[in-house]
């Protein structure tokens, strides 16, 4: 078994088969099938079924794609740290976030990160759920996660950096009859049209409380995809409660962003497995706490 070898297997699984894995590998189906048979015959179990042109993951197969992105991310780290020590740069640093904290604070961390290292590469996953980011970090697909929570995040087997808490705020159209900076209350909100995300998020939990407590409030759009939320917003088809990380944007495509008393706080958190960071991920954490530190600061 090889380190090439394991670079196939998760590239078959990815890539959801042997051929697409072959054209993204840049090698022949035939040497890539070859050295997934080589590798079966060494661990002594099938990794795949194959089912007419496609391929299902075996339980055995399961069982080894964790340990398998460890091994690569643990290669990788020799190598950052190999290139550190000659003074060469590079790498990748694969960041898991959800939507409102890829907004802020992953745009932050991302701009002083690439100013410091501009060698190396910030991938950013998209996830949705906490329940999300929490599996691309134990697995190994990424390294690190940043997730958004109606409580303090607390996980086992897992090192959890709280971030910052962002309040929830209301975007609304510009030149409407919300004022920028204004404050609100939510009984405030009665008889406007409102977007909201789909039920079991912090922001749905908000909405609905909003139209459960005010007269005339209706959900008008619902929608899966965040970043669709402001366009919608800015067109004038209805108002939406945000995480704050969205208002320097909101507002910068000219949209009224008013602050709502009392609220709801989300509370963001960066994720990593104890172990197992290369080079890269271990200073942009380093980055995270600097960023965590200065927030707290201001908040004290």
């Amino acid at each position: 078994m090889d380190a090439r070898q394991l670079e196939y297997f998760l590239a078959i699984v990815e890539h959801g088969g042997f051929s697409k894995a072959a054209a993204a590998l840049h090698v022949a189906q035939p040497s890539l099938s070859q050295a997934m048979a080589n590798l079966e015959a060494d661990l002594g179990v099938c990794l795949f079924h194959r089912m007419g042109r496609g391929v299902v993951l075996s339980e055995a197969g399961a069982e080894l794609l964790e340990p398998s992105r460890r091994v690569l991310r643990d290669l990788t780290a020799v190598r950052d740290r190999a290139a550190a020590l000659s003074g060469l740069n590079g790498g990748t640093v694969e960041v898991a976030a959800m939507p409102s904290p890829g907004i802020e604070p992953l745009t932050t961390l991302t701009h002083r990160f690439t100013e410091l290292h501009p060698s190396v590469t910030v991938s950013s996953r998209a996830a949705f759920t906490p329940e999300e980011t929490i599996a691309l970090v134990r697995s190994g697909a990424c390294e690190l996660g940043l997730l958004g929570t109606a409580a303090p995040a607390a996980l086992s087997g897992l090192d959890v950096l709280p971030m910052e808490q962002q309040p929830f705020v209301v975007v609304a159209a510009p030149e409407g009859d919300i004022t920028d900076g204004a404050t609100l209350r939510p009984q405030d909100l009665g008889g406007q049209k409102l977007i909201a995300s789909r039920g079991g998020t912090l922001m749905r939990t908000i909405v609905d409380d909003i139209t459960a407590r005010t007269d005339g409030t209706d959900i008008v759009a619902i929608v899966d995809h965040r970043a669709s939320i402001l366009p919608l917003v800015l067109t004038g088809v209805g108002i939406a409660v945000l995480p704050a990380s969205w208002t320097r944007l909101a507002r910068r495509c000219g949209a009224a962003v008013a602050a709502i008393e009392p609220t709801a706080h989300l509370h963001v958190a960066m994720i990593s497995l104890p172990a197992h960071l290369t080079p890269g991920a271990r200073a942009f954490l380093d980055l995270a706490g600097v960023y965590a530190r200065h927030k707290s600061s201001r908040a004290a």
